[in-house]
């Protein structure tokens, strides 16, 4: 075709970046022409291809975990998935009702363990992932009811059993005894040599003090924002956000002097930590309980007396020696687990 046109390449320097420009030439046949068709075709792909690169990227990673996720469904009628979050109290909760179901029933149990944190865990049992996973009543009612959190333990228990049931379909199991609140923990050498023993009195010095937080704590109604106002906490500089297991580490090497951790951890007195008193009664119950899927009783209704058999078998002094087994002694989580239970004559 008289007047069409071919097209040849040349590289040009754009700034940092050499790019392609391409050149119209003259064609003298039909084949050209048609070569030159195909030519701008693949040029459109080209650019397409550069422009879309990210968006692929990102709906193939999309795509991979969604299969993923998919492929972890619980396969067999003959087994229950128990997960957990991803740090120690609730690894070691979730062992324990692994091994209580696994001795009492004739169960498979899929241990799906560190999960993230509340969010997730709570989406897992939504979606069928897992059936059974260890929470805290306060979480569970501030967390993820998006309630003020407030009451007593009863009170707070039965609300949240109330609202997962309804809204969720999903259950608590009994408590497993211990309240594992909050706690604002100091170095003990700077709780002696100030004489404090409180979070009002702790807050004259939070402004000369650096402070450290885990992720969730920030994000939470009953977190960060809420205890700064309940007690004017102002910190020399904004909070630093770390996984819970740095905080420990951080507060032990002076890298911040107030860390959010919780009453049962294993070091604080390991590691001379002193728990600072929430004399304001900010924070609420945080009683550790099974939460069970119901279509998971369902299927296994011998669950319910597996897990039943748990109720109120640890203190809040057994749960922090537990963790230290694993964290302080660095013991195996499934060896604690077992001693455990034949100390407390549920398993042979």
């Amino acid at each position: 075709m008289a007047g069409a046109a071919s097209a040849t390449t040349v590289k040009v320097q754009h700034g940092s970046e050499t790019r392609t420009k391409y050149e119209e030439l003259p064609v003298k046949s039909d084949r050209q022409y048609r070569c030159r068709r195909a030519q701008r075709s693949w040029r459109f792909g080209e650019r397409a291809l550069g422009l879309g690169l990210r968006y692929w990227s990102s709906l193939l990673s999309i795509l991979a975990v969604a299969t993923l996720l998919s492929s972890c469904s619980p396969a067999h009628s003959d087994q229950v998935v128990i997960g957990s979050k991803n740090f120690t109290e609730s690894l070691i909760l979730g062992e324990l009702m692994a091994q209580q179901i696994e001795a009492q029933t004739s169960l498979k149990v899929e241990r799906r363990f560190y999960l993230a944190g509340t969010y997730i865990c709570h989406q897992a049992m939504l979606a069928g992932r897992i059936d059974i996973y260890p929470e805290y009543t306060g979480t569970a009612l501030s967390a993820i009811l998006k309630q003020k959190p407030e009451g007593g333990r009863a009170e707070v228990y039965q609300r949240v059993k109330d609202e997962y049931q309804k809204r969720f379909g999903l259950t608590l199991g009994p408590s497993f005894g211990f309240n594992d609140t909050f706690a604002m923990e100091i170095r003990g050498d700077d709780a002696r040599r100030l004489n404090i023993r409180t979070l009002s009195q702790a807050a004259a010095y939070a402004p000369q003090w650096h402070a450290g937080f885990g992720y969730e704590f920030m994000e939470r109604p009953d977190g960060y924002q809420g205890l700064a106002a309940t007690y004017g906490l102002h910190f020399a500089a904004p909070p630093r956000v770390m996984d819970l297991g740095l905080l420990v580490r951080a507060l032990r090497d002076r890298q911040i002097d107030l860390a959010a951790g919780n009453t049962t951890d294993g070091l604080i007195g390991a590691l001379d930590f002193f728990v600072l008193e929430d004399d304001r009664h900010y924070f609420p119950p945080y009683e550790a309980v099974p939460v069970v899927r119901e279509r998971a009783l369902q299927q296994h209704p011998e669950v319910v007396q597996a897990l039943v058999g748990l109720e109120g078998k640890i203190s809040d002094r057994e749960m922090q020696q537990l963790n230290y087994a694993v964290d302080g002694l660095h013991r195996d989580v499934k060896e604690v687990a077992r001693d455990f239970l034949r100390k407390k004559m549920l398993v042979k």
